[in-house]
C-alpha cells in the first residue's frame, strides 16, 4: 500500500522537463511529415512545367542522320548523306494556355502545402488535448488513491480498537483497491496518449499544455487554406481545359535538311540544303476525348469547391456552438465542484466525530471525485473546443 501511495505521488509530480508551445509542436510535426517531401517534389515539377511553357518551342529539337549507297547492287560509289534538324512549333494560342496552366500548377502546390500544414495542426491539437485529458485523469486518480489509502489507515485503526465494524474495514480496503485500479487504467491511457503525441511530433509532450488564445473573429476567413486550395485546384482544372481547347493537333515541326552526295565515284560531292514543314492533322475522336476529360475534371473541381465552402460554413457554426456549450458546462461544473467539495468536508468531519457511518462518507466521496473529474474534463473540453474553433477558421497556432 505504501508503495502505491508513493507511486501515485511520484507519478503526479513527474512530467517531461522541456518547454514547448503548440506552435513548436506543429512545426516539429510538419518538418517530419512524409507528405512534405512529396510537396517539395511537386513544387519542382511545377517549376519545370513553367520553364517548358516559357520556352521558344514546346519541346526539344531532334536530329536524324541517314545514308544511301549502292554497295549491295552496282557498287559504283554512289553515296548520299543526309542530316536533318527538326524543332516543334507552338500552335497559336497554345503557349499562352500552357503558361497559364504552369502558373496555376505552382499556385496549387503552394495552396495545398498551406492546407496540409493546417491539417497537421489539427492533428497536433487533438493529440495535445488528448495528453492533457489523460494527465488530468491520471492526477485525479492519484489523488483519489492517496485519500482512499489515508481513509483505509484511519478505518483500520478504529476497527482495531472496536469503534468500527469489519464491514467498514472491508469497505475502506475495497475503496483503496478501486483507487489502485483506476490509477493503473489512467496510467495506461496516459502512456498511449503521450506515445501518440510523440509519434506525431517526434518529441515528448511538454510540461505545460497551454491554452490557445481565441481568434479575433469567429468567422472563417476568405483566405482559409482549405478554400484557397480548393480554388487553386479549380483554377488549374480551368487552365487544363483551356490547354485542351487550344491543342487540337500535335505540334507542327519545322526541319532544316542538309544533303551531301555524289552519283558515282568519279563525281565530286554536291551539297544541298532544304527545309521541311510537317503539319499533323487534327484527330476528332482524340480531341473530343481530351476535351471531355478536361471538362470532367473542371466540373469535379468546381463541385468540390462548392462542397468545401458549405462544409466550412457548417463546421464553423458547429464549432461555435460547441464552444458556447463548453463555456456553459464549465460554469456549471465549477458550481458542482464547490458543492461536492463542501459536502465532502462536512461528511469527513461528521465521520471523524462518529456522527455518520462509513457508507455515507464513501458515497459523498464518490460524488466529490465525480464532481472534480467532471470539472477537469470540462476545463480541457473548453480549451479543446477553442482550439477546434481556431482550427476550423484556419488559424494556425
Amino acid at each position: 500500500m505504501n508503495r502505491m501511495i508513493a507511486l501515485a505521488i511520484g507519478l503526479s509530480m513527474t512530467m517531461p522537463a522541456q518547454a514547448q508551445s503548440l506552435a513548436d509542436a506543429v512545426e516539429k510535426a510538419w518538418s517530419r511529415h512524409p507528405q512534405l517531401v512529396a510537396s517539395t517534389s511537386r513544387e519542382a515539377e511545377a517549376q519545370a512545367r513553367a520553364a517548358v511553357a516559357t520556352g521558344i518551342t514546346p519541346g526539344p529539337a531532334s536530329m536524324s542522320v541517314s545514308n544511301l549507297n549502292d554497295r549491295l547492287n552496282q557498287n559504283r560509289g554512289k553515296q548520299e548523306w543526309e542530316v536533318e534538324m527538326a524543332v516543334p512549333l507552338w500552335v497559336p494560342g497554345q503557349q499562352a494556355a500552357r503558361e497559364t496552366e504552369a502558373a496555376s500548377a505552382q499556385a496549387q502546390v503552394l495552396a495545398q502545402r498551406h492546407a496540409l500544414r493546417l491539417q497537421i495542426a489539427g492533428e497536433v491539437r487533438d493529440a495535445w488535448w488528448a495528453v492533457a485529458a489523460a494527465r488530468s485523469a491520471r492526477e485525479l486518480a492519484a489523488r483519489r488513491l492517496v485519500t482512499s489509502s489515508s481513509l483505509e489507515t484511519d478505518v483500520l485503526r478504529r476497527f482495531k480498537v472496536g469503534e468500527l465494524s469489519r464491514i467498514d474495514a472491508n469497505l475502506a480496503r475495497n475503496e483503496r483497491l478501486t483507487g489502485e485500479a483506476e490509477l493503473a487504467d489512467a496510467e495506461t491511457a496516459l502512456r498511449q496518449a503521450e506515445q501518440a503525441y510523440q509519434n506525431l511530433t517526434g518529441a515528448a509532450a511538454p510540461t505545460v499544455l497551454a491554452v490557445e488564445k481565441a481568434a479575433a473573429t469567429r468567422e472563417a476567413r476568405d483566405d482559409h487554406p482549405q478554400l484557397v486550395a480548393a480554388a487553386a485546384t479549380a483554377q488549374l482544372a480551368r487552365a487544363k481545359f483551356k490547354v485542351a481547347e487550344e491543342t487540337r493537333r500535335d505540334a507542327p515541326e519545322f526541319a532544316v535538311r542538309v544533303v551531301r552526295g555524289r552519283g558515282d565515284s568519279a563525281e565530286s560531292y554536291d551539297n544541298l540544303v532544304g527545309v521541311k514543314l510537317t503539319i499533323p492533322f487534327s484527330s476528332g475522336p482524340r480531341v473530343r476525348q481530351e476535351n471531355a476529360a478536361a471538362k470532367a475534371e473542371l466540373a469535379q473541381a468546381d463541385a468540390e469547391m462548392a462542397l468545401a465552402q458549405l462544409r466550412l460554413k457548417l463546421d464553423t457554426e458547429k464549432a461555435r456552438l460547441d464552444l458556447d456549450a463548453a463555456e456553459r458546462q464549465l460554469a456549471m461544473a465549477r458550481q458542482r465542484r464547490e458543492l461536492t467539495a463542501d459536502n465532502l468536508a462536512l461528511a469527513e468531519k461528521s465521520f471523524a466525530l462518529g456522527e455518520s457511518d462509513l457508507t455515507t462518507l464513501l458515497r459523498v466521496r464518490v460524488t466529490a471525485f465525480e464532481g472534480a473529474a467532471f470539472l477537469n474534463r470540462q476545463e480541457i473540453l473548453h480549451a479543446a473546443s477553442l482550439s477546434r474553433l481556431n482550427q476550423v477558421m484556419g488559424v494556425l497556432p
